[in-house]
C-alpha cells in the first residue's frame, strides 16, 4: 500500500486541548487515512543545521512552550519509536550522501505530539521524528524529504509539521481572515497544485505578502512543507484537504501529496 504524505498546520499548542473544525477534521483523517506500520515527522520545532533523527524506544512528551493552562502541561503522548524505521531512514540518507545525527532522549515536541494526539489519540503507532533545516535552500529541503519517498510503499505515513502562514506578531482577535494572509496562502496553494516546484521555491520573492506570512524568524514553519513534498516526488499530486485560520492569520492547513 502507498500511503500519501501530508503537510500538516500545528498551528498554537491549545489545538491540543481545542474541540473545533480543524481538530475535527484531523481526528477524522486519521480514522479515513489508511492505518500507517509507522510515521515519520518533520517538525518545525526541532530546527537543526545536522540531520537529525530520534532513535527512542518509547517517546517522551516535550511541553515545549509556557504561558498556557496547566492542563497543557500535564498531557502525554508516550508513542514508541521504531528501531527498525529509524535504521531504515538511515540507510535512505546513507544512499543520498546526507550525513545525519542519530538523537537519544530528546522526545517528542508539540510540533509532532500536538497533530499526531488529535489523529492517533491512542498512541499505538511507531513514531521517528526527524529535524529540519531552516537554513538550507527550498531545493535542498524537497531532495531530503524525496530521499523517504519509497517508505510511502511501506505503509508508513511521512508528515511535514509547521504552518504557512505563521507569523505570531502579528496575530490578533479577529474573527475574520486577514486578507493578505488568504492571498499568501491562495497563491501558494495555486503552485503547489501544479507542482511548480521552480516557483515554489523562490516563494520568498515571488508570492505575495511573503515576508508577513513567513517572517525572516520564523521560517522554520514553512520549511516541512518541502519535505513533505520531496516525499511525493514520483507521484506530484497535491490537494488542499482543509484551510482555516485562527488569530487573523495563523493558517491552519492540511496538505496531501501523492496518491
Amino acid at each position: 500500500m502507498t500511503l500519501p504524505s501530508l503537510f500538516v498546520a500545528h498551528g498554537s499548542p491549545m489545538l491540543a486541548l481545542e474541540d473545533n473544525g480543524y481538530t475535527r477534521f484531523l481526528e477524522n483523517l486519521g480514522r479515513e487515512l489508511p492505518t500507517p506500520e509507522a510515521i515519520a515527522v518533520f517538525s518545525a520545532h526541532w530546527d537543526s543545521p545536522d540531520q537529525s533523527v530520534s532513535v527512542d524506544e518509547s517517546h517522551g512528551t516535550m511541553h515545549d512552550f509556557y504561558g498556557f493552562p496547566e492542563a497543557m502541561y500535564e498531557l502525554r503522548y508516550p508513542a514508541p519509536g521504531s528501531a527498525s524505521l529509524t535504521q531504515q531512514i538511515g540507510q535512505l540518507f546513507d544512499a543520498g550522501n546526507l550525513s545525519y545525527q542519530p538523537v537519544l532522549g530528546r522526545g517528542l515536541d508539540h510540533g509532532a505530539w500536538v497533530i499526531l494526539q488529535k489523529m492517533y489519540p491512542d498512541a499505538n503507532i511507531p513514531v521517528v521524528e526527524l529535524s529540519v533545516d531552516s537554513r538550507r535552500s527550498p531545493a535542498e529541503q524537497y531532495a531530503i524529504g524525496a530521499m523517504l519517498k519509497e517508505l510511502r510503499q511501506q505503509n508508513v505515513l511521512v508528515i511535514g509539521s509547521g504552518g504557512l502562514v505563521h507569523n505570531l506578531r502579528m496575530i490578533s482577535q479577529s474573527g475574520e481572515p486577514d486578507a493578505w494572509a488568504v492571498e499568501f496562502d491562495e497563491w501558494i496553494a495555486k503552485q503547489l497544485e501544479s507542482w511548480k516546484v521552480n516557483e515554489l521555491f523562490d516563494y520568498d520573492k515571488k508570492a505575495p505578502y511573503a515576508r508577513q506570512a513567513v517572517p525572516s524568524y520564523g521560517v522554520e514553519h514553512f520549511t516541512p512543507l518541502f519535505y513533505a513534498m520531496g516525499a511525493a516526488d514520483d507521484d506530484r499530486k497535491a490537494k488542499r484537504l482543509f484551510q482555516a485560520y485562527q488569530y487573523g492569520n495563523l493558517s491552519l492547513n492540511c496538505w496531501m501529496f501523492g496518491s
